[in-house]
């Protein structure tokens, strides 16, 4: 997970085969937003994803937890909702403007990939390899806070 500025803020690793969509709850529950004061949020105040985390399971958990989804809605889902007629519910709600920014994930991902180590998978166990990205993370938040001129 990444914050708006592209900065990461946690990771989880996974097999490589395992889909990232049950892992969804799994990071917001480790998110810290960090802040200009005080200490840093749990809850951040929309989370963008694609289409693969449109789950209601997903929905509902943001939904309980105040945290706006911008999460396009899978063309079966809305078939199956539509097909239910007005026992299907509404359609949800879906910001285009706010999902544009999605990409700022991808961009993290090719900045993290910068690294020769990381990008090619060396280190072979899990604990080296979530350090590599430890510190990674580590030096893009120190450029973001000391300005190189």
């Amino acid at each position: 997970m990444v914050d708006a500025a592209g900065l990461p803020l946690v990771f989880v690793l996974t097999p490589g085969q395992a889909a990232d969509c049950p892992q969804f709850q799994t990071v917001l529950d480790r998110v810290r937003v960090p802040g200009r004061l005080g200490r840093p949020r749990t809850r951040p105040g929309a989370v963008a994803a694609d289409r693969a985390y449109s789950s209601k399971a997903n929905r509902a958990y943001l939904r309980r937890r105040g945290i706006t989804a911008v999460i396009p809605e899978k063309t079966d889902q809305a078939a199956n909702r539509r097909r239910k007629g007005s026992a299907g519910g509404r359609p949800v709600a879906f910001d285009s403007h706010r999902y544009r920014q999605r990409n700022t994930v991808e961009r993290c991902f090719q900045k993290i990939k910068t690294w020769r180590g990381l990008a090619t998978r060396y280190d072979k166990s899990p604990e080296s390899y979530e350090a590599g990205l430890h510190l990674r993370g580590s030096i893009m938040w120190l450029k973001r806070a000391i300005p190189t001129t």
